[in-house]
């Protein structure tokens, strides 16, 4: 199968400053592209690519004095199998001692995952008595799908997994901080991920493309995807990049004041690319 991705996104500033972002397919899909991808910026600036602590791509661009807006685009076609993400159902659960020391920073608290909060007893009182392993990590991934309600209105920047899971509403990357925090409660090493999931193999939505959020967990030596949002096994989930939570792979980071003007997301199988309409902005899938 091949999968068409891409964005158009426009950015209003009122002074210099430096973007961010995390605007390419990770590493470890890049092998699967037919060829490289088109980034452009309008205007046109010199670009600064470098890998971060996760292993991620990142583009740094400095805007220099009189930019009143930045238009960032890309796109690119992607090989995919065209089959449902695998399911490891024997895969256990590592003991402390046995986990590799670069998963260990997945165990901690971080911005949007308090692991030291009462989402630890919680997550004790619920899970520990039951299924282990991969086991676990589904019943933590179908607790979340059933106990938050998806709802792009009550989207907001600063929800943590705490307040997710008291609120009980949220997007995506909701869903996927409290899973992740679960998870990390349990001991079980788990990482935030963001990237391109279109409605291929399910009924399509009405709402707007856009990035969507799901995460990894770490089990029988190796990293798997879950997504607590649709709490099912997808066709052709993206990966762009990862990290401890959304703070750490925000699709662009500018310092200072800037303002969202345009928000378009691409993410179809080729059969359908000259017959998809454009979208329009949303909040993540």
């Amino acid at each position: 199968m091949l999968i068409r991705i891409g964005y158009d996104i426009e950015l209003a500033i009122t002074a210099p400053t430096t973007l961010l972002g995390a605007l390419h397919v990770h590493p470890s899909r890049q092998p699967d592209l037919l060829a490289a991808e088109q980034f452009r910026t309008d205007p046109a600036l010199p670009m600064q690519p470098y890998r971060d602590g996760f292993g991620n791509e990142i583009m740094r661009i400095d805007i220099p004095p009189g930019t009143a807006s930045i238009r960032l685009s890309n796109h690119a076609v992607v090989r995919d199998s065209g089959l449902p993400e695998a399911m490891a159902a024997g895969a256990i659960r590592h003991e402390l001692k046995d986990l590799p020391a670069d998963t260990l920073q997945f165990l901690l608290p971080s911005r949007y995952c308090e692991v030291d909060s009462e989402l630890l007893a919680f997550a004790w009182n619920r899970f520990g008595q039951g299924p282990d392993g991969w086991g676990r990590v589904q019943a933590i991934c179908d607790y979340v799908h059933q106990h938050i309600q998806f709802d792009y209105k009550q989207a907001r920047s600063d929800r943590t997994a705490l307040d997710g899971w008291r609120e009980g509403v949220g997007v995506c990357r909701d869903f996927a901080h409290l899973a992740v925090t679960l998870c990390r409660c349990m001991n079980i090493p788990a990482r935030y991920s963001t990237g391109y999931l279109g409605d291929i193999g399910v009924e399509p939505s009405p709402a707007p493309m856009d990035f969507s959020a799901w995460f990894e967990a770490y089990l029988g030596g190796q990293w798997h995807t879950f997504d607590a949002r649709h709490n099912k096994r997808r066709i052709g989930r993206i990966k762009m990049a990862h990290g401890r939570d959304a703070s750490d792979v925000p699709i662009t980071m500018v310092f200072g004041w800037n303002q969202l003007d345009r928000f378009e997301v691409v993410t179809d199988e080729m059969e359908n690319a000259q017959a998809a309409s454009p979208h329009t902005r949303g909040t993540a899938r």
